[in-house]
């Protein structure tokens, strides 16, 4: 039976991040992405020029509209913007209660402009962690969460690891996915937690501005294949390596001139001219 996911995010229009990105890569690997639109953004490669938010009230008549009528297998949620909008998706997520929920929080985009207003990262952690079957937030992400310094090494992201998988809810199995990717070194080293078993993950790091919405897509890739799998460990470690190749293969793509996209498609696209 092919799975179906959704995605609840922003829409950026050059293709690279939100819901596009997450359609492509739910897509990619083998289940059915369904979305919910939260936002609206004027974004190429290179800015973010507007943002226009959607109604609560529209966004819970979409979400109850798909939820009525498709069985749902896994939820990412990422850009939501606005603090009404947050909790909207919360209660939503409460009546419907999805098997797996991926929580990408996307606070700052690829070329530094804020996607969240300071005052629903609150709202974020008390309505939305707390439901989350697994957050994957990068260092910067995390100081915000935490309100501390972003970690500046392994040593210091294990410490940070723990202190939001804290916030979590523990009556079941939660999961913490911090992204390593804004350290120095030559490797990527990505920590996985549980409250129990800490599992790194790592990839050497490719050199290439081409990585926009690299989050949006591994969030998305670890929801398919957490649908597909329901093995948490498995499903993230085969959707690092998808984005470790989908970054690996960017350069072959020509989209704008700033941060472009990762290729999605780099297994299934034969006739790219090389």
């Amino acid at each position: 039976m092919i799975k179906n996911t959704l995605t609840i995010a922003g829409v950026d229009p050059s293709g690279g991040a939100g819901i596009l990105a997450d359609v492509k890569a739910m897509s990619a690997l083998g289940t059915f992405a369904t979305a919910v639109i939260a936002a609206l953004t004027a974004q190429n490669t290179q800015s973010v020029t507007g943002i226009l938010p959607i109604t609560p009230d529209f966004i819970g008549l979409q979400m109850d509209t798909l939820f009525q009528d498709v069985r749902i297998d896994g939820v990412k949620i990422g850009m939501l913007g606005h603090e009404p909008v947050i909790k909207m998706i919360a209660d939503k997520l409460e009546k419907y209660q999805p098997p797996f929920i991926v929580l990408d929080p996307v606070m700052v985009a690829k070329s530094g402009d804020l996607l969240l207003e300071e005052k629903a990262v609150s709202a974020l952690i008390e309505a939305l962690i707390t439901q989350a079957h697994m957050i994957t937030p990068n260092l910067p992400e995390a100081g915000v969460i935490l309100n501390r310094r972003a970690p500046e090494s392994i040593k210091e992201m294990y410490t940070v690891a723990e202190l939001l998988h804290a916030l979590m809810n523990h009556s079941r199995e939660s999961w913490v996915l911090l992204k390593g990717g804004h350290l120095p070194n030559n490797d990527t080293i990505d920590l996985l937690f549980n409250g129990d078993k800490m599992i790194e993950i790592a990839n050497p790091k490719i050199h290439t501005k081409n990585t926009h919405g690299t989050g949006c897509s591994l969030s998305s890739a670890i929801c398919a294949l957490q649908a597909r799998l329901r093995d948490v460990p498995e499903a993230t470690r085969q959707a690092v390596a998808f984005i470790h190749q989908s970054i690996a293969h960017a350069d072959l793509l020509t989209v704008g001139h700033g941060h472009g996209p990762i290729h999605h498609f780099h297994k299934t696209w034969q006739n790219e001219v090389q």
